[in-house]
């Protein structure tokens, strides 16, 4: 299969196409966005939390796109640092019950506009944010109101794809979801 002709498989309107290729920073939610939202605590009241590994390769190759990926969670958990660390996510707050100045602070940082900004959350403190930025993305079980503000729905469920889904649809909407796909249809060892 050529890699002109390879398409994320994902629904989306031309307007969500339209707002996904000025997107120079994805900026996620974690607990029901990267996580399927449960709290796991164990008697020692040590915090687990499951992470998908599609999200984790789709962030990898929307930043080799130069996209930058941050993270904004109102928690604070040495499981989400050791995520972020393994996945080069360079823009990590934790512990802002506040979200929107974080996004803020993150805007002025990179110097980039709102609608250069995708974020991705499920509940109402995400909402601030998803009002404010050019593409405003929830998930399937993400709550109704945030879902009515949403620019688009995720195909996949919080924890198990979703962050995979805006990843390609970025790259597909600013061309470069082929050349990146490229690298896994070749048994050269060198191009991946």
């Amino acid at each position: 299969m050529k890699p002109e002709g390879l398409k994320p498989d994902f629904f989306s309107t031309d307007e969500v196409l339209k707002r996904a290729r000025k997107i120079r920073l994805v900026l996620f939610d974690v607990d029901g966005v990267l996580t399927d939202g449960r709290l796991y605590f164990s008697d020692n009241g040590d915090e687990g939390k499951s992470f998908h590994s599609r999200d984790g390769l789709g962030i990898n190759l929307l930043q080799q796109t130069g996209v930058a990926v941050g993270i904004i969670t109102a928690r604070q958990s040495s499981l989400v640092a050791h995520r972020a660390r393994d996945l080069n996510i360079q823009h990590l707050y934790q512990g802002r019950k506040e979200k929107f100045p974080a996004y803020k602070e993150i805007c002025e940082k990179l110097e980039l506009s709102s609608d250069e900004v995708a974020f991705v959350g499920d509940d109402v403190v995400d909402l601030p944010i998803m009002l404010d930025v050019g593409l405003a993305v929830t998930v399937p079980q993400g709550h109704n109101l945030v879902k009515h503000h949403a620019h688009w729905t995720t195909r996949n469920e919080g924890g198990a794809g979703a962050g995979r889904d805006i990843c390609e649809l970025i790259m597909y909407a600013q061309g470069t979801y082929s050349k990146v796909m490229e690298q896994f249809l070749t048994t050269d060892s060198t191009s991946f």
